[in-house]
């Protein structure tokens, strides 16, 4: 996380409606060596107090969790390179706006009876998002095809003691600066989600002090 206060002023609860409709990020556990990643969908509680995944049985990090491990999950949103010439005043750097989310906390393999419920509301929490489509069940696979797979992945839980937000929006600048830097970056930046990092930017989706 960013050390400088203007960048984490937000409250926890945006932190946690932010990861909750991500529902995607990147799994890490320490281990003796390099942390071992796994980038996985997941379902965040309301109140933030855990995060439900499943990984397949092969994951490096499945093998090594026998009991629980400290384990951390990075939610990212949209990013962009910003160009010191945008600000429009004198003896500016480069810099990369974002903004970024961090479960932390201890992560346990759940009984495998619990993998057909995480499955099923897992998908209906994505499939409703690609309505009027009619949403895919487990319940369109056949039972044979459905237990192939299951057999095939583990259901874990992240209990989550600490919750961490980043949102790096030119909030140090001043507000004419922030605003043209925002306006370059929806049209001739660089990163992902430009348009949505722009709106943050601008303060219209609240991203700013």
């Amino acid at each position: 996380m960013h050390p400088n206060p203007s960048f984490r002023a937000e409250e926890t609860a945006r932190h946690i409606t932010f990861a909750l409709d991500r529902a995607f990020g990147v799994l890490a556990v320490s281990t003796d060596e390099a942390p071992l990643i796994s980038h996985v969908p997941f379902l965040l509680s309301e109140d933030g107090a855990q995060a439900e995944l499943h990984l397949v049985r092969s994951n490096p990090i499945v093998r090594i969790l026998k009991d629980p491990k400290s384990a951390r999950i990075a939610v990212t949103g949209p990013d962009g390179y910003v160009s010191p010439d945008w600000y429009g005043i004198d003896d500016q750097v480069p810099t990369w706006n974002y903004v970024a989310v961090h479960l932390s906390g201890h992560l346990e393999q759940r009984p495998q009876e619990e993998l057909l419920d995480l499955l099923n509301r897992q998908s209906a929490f994505y499939e409703e998002r690609l309505m009027p489509k009619p949403p895919w069940t487990t319940s369109k696979m056949s039972s044979d095809a459905l237990d192939r797979m299951m057999r095939m992945i583990v259901p874990f839980r992240l209990r989550i003691d600490d919750i961490q937000g980043t949102w790096k929006l030119n909030q140090n600048k001043p507000d004419a600066a922030r605003l043209r830097a925002a306006e370059h970056i929806a049209h001739n930046g660089i990163g992902s989600e430009l348009e949505a990092l722009q709106k943050l930017m601008s303060g219209g989706g609240e991203g700013t002090n």
